[in-house]
């Protein structure tokens, strides 16, 4: 148990640095990692349902993890009302949604779901022209009515369904109407926060049978502990990082990291 808090107490670290640089929240490294220690440890019936787990832990952890970074954000005036609201409250509709149909997916359809979003989402960066650059004349442009309502709802959809905070889709979003990989990632934290408010209360009030010491509904409180002991002081210290990366070199690490993290669930085996 003590080699299983260190290693997410490190790894919340990660999670930190990847919250403000890629404005994920720590979704896309908390599943994988939460997912690994709960395989590895096998407590009673915690490894039926790890990835239930896995992805409402990050959910939770995501809550604190994304609200920290977007108050550092708009203390540095990186926010744009515009591009927040009222998307976000679309995206919040659509959490709720997706959290429910999660509850009612099985373990393995649900790591199998984690995998393809990663894949289509990697190739999506890498083949499909706006996201890699944006030269420096091009203006940024407002979202579109339809993208704000019915793309909000989708993220939201999906986000909370496999508890990512929705950032894989908003920053390739924001990054294609013309804004700098600095200003997409940092917005990409006060959208996720309505995702994982609304699937955190979804998962912890769930019913479920594998709900052991320490959990809450579908929530791990001992996982996330570790996992925001670690993130918040790396949060405190990495938000001074931000717009010092070259706008090329930040969003190719962002398409390396999604990799890496693909590479990792299926080295797990989903």
């Amino acid at each position: 148990m003590l080699n299983s808090f260190l290693t997410l107490l490190s790894l919340g670290c990660l999670t930190g640095i990847t919250t403000v640089l890629f404005g994920f929240g720590g979704g896309f490294i908390t599943v994988p990692v939460v997912y690994g220690v709960l395989t590895m440890t096998a407590r009673p019936g915690a490894d039926a349902d790890a990835m239930h787990v896995a992805v409402a832990t990050s959910a939770a952890v995501m809550v604190v993890n994304a609200s920290a970074a977007a108050l550092a954000q708009w203390r540095q005036g990186r926010l744009r009302r515009e591009y927040v609201w009222p998307l976000a409250a679309f995206i919040a509709a659509g959490a709720v949604a997706g959290s429910f149909a999660t509850t009612l997916i099985g373990g393995t359809a649900l790591s199998l779901l984690f995998a393809a979003y990663l894949l289509v989402t990697i190739a999506d960066s890498l083949f499909r022209k706006g996201f890699l650059s944006v030269t420096q004349r091009t203006r940024p442009q407002p979202l579109e009515r339809r993208t704000v309502t019915f793309g909000g709802i989708g993220i939201g959809l999906v986000a909370a369904g496999l508890g990512v905070g929705g950032s894989v889709m908003t920053v390739p979003l924001l990054r294609r109407r013309g804004l700098p990989m600095a200003e997409a990632t940092a917005m990409a934290n006060p959208l996720s926060v309505p995702v994982a408010v609304a699937a955190t209360l979804v998962y912890a009030l769930a019913p479920t049978n594998a709900a052991g010491p320490g959990q809450l509904g579908y929530v791990d409180l001992t996982a996330g502990a570790a996992l925001l002991l670690g993130s918040l002081p790396t949060i405190a210290v990495a938000r001074r990082l931000t717009g010092r990366v070259p706008d090329r070199v930040h969003s190719i690490a962002y398409v390396a990291l999604l990799v890496v993290v693909l590479i990792v669930m299926l080295a797990m085996g989903l």
